[in-house]
């Protein structure tokens, strides 16, 4: 199957030239990605990666990059945290329809991840509410690349919190 997702890195300021790198990174088994490298210091990798699972396609891309550009740190792995603009491109539907689902479900609708004048959400749980009402043709693909971002997404900042035990912080959070 074939899985579209991004990887977002921030580079090492070792001085290496941006065509020396897309060049390693092609040799590395990049080849099935855009690069994208506009923002100093930033690199990003839109794939379309065939694969037996979404979790083999984002893994195995994860490790071509390490591969090409060990000292790159990982910033995200989209699609993740999206708006309701984003959510609504992905559907198809419009940002004022989107809006209107989440007001009239406010017990069911998926909680944000930040709430404020832009709020926003891990796309895999709208994608998960969205099939379960039913009324939206959504692709197993998009909605398997979105569980993964997150899960990698989640545990890469989980790391962050050293002696945190994850019984305490379950406990804390719900």
């Amino acid at each position: 199957m074939e899985y579209i997702f991004t990887l977002k890195y921030q580079l090492a300021d070792d001085g290496c030239a941006m065509d020396e790198l897309v060049e390693r990174l092609g040799e590395a088994g990049c080849d099935d990605a855009l690069v994208g490298i506009g923002q100093p210091g930033r690199l990003a990798l839109e794939f379309t990666r065939n694969a037996a699972d979404a979790v083999k396609a984002v893994l195995s891309a994860l490790a071509d990059v390490h591969r090409a550009v060990p000292s790159a740190k990982l910033i995200e792995v989209a699609p993740d945290l999206v708006g309701l603009t984003d959510v609504a491109e992905i559907v198809g539907v419009s940002r004022q329809n989107m809006r209107k689902l989440m007001l009239a479900h406010p017990g069911s609708f998926p909680t944000p991840v930040h709430e404020g004048s832009a709020s926003i959400w891990h796309l895999a749980d709208v994608l998960t509410w969205l099939q379960a009402k039913g009324s939206y043709s959504l692709t197993k693909n998009m909605l398997d690349v979105a569980r993964v971002a997150l899960q990698v997404n989640v545990a890469k900042e989980g790391r962050r919190l050293p002696g945190l035990a994850s019984e305490e912080l379950e406990a804390l959070v719900g």
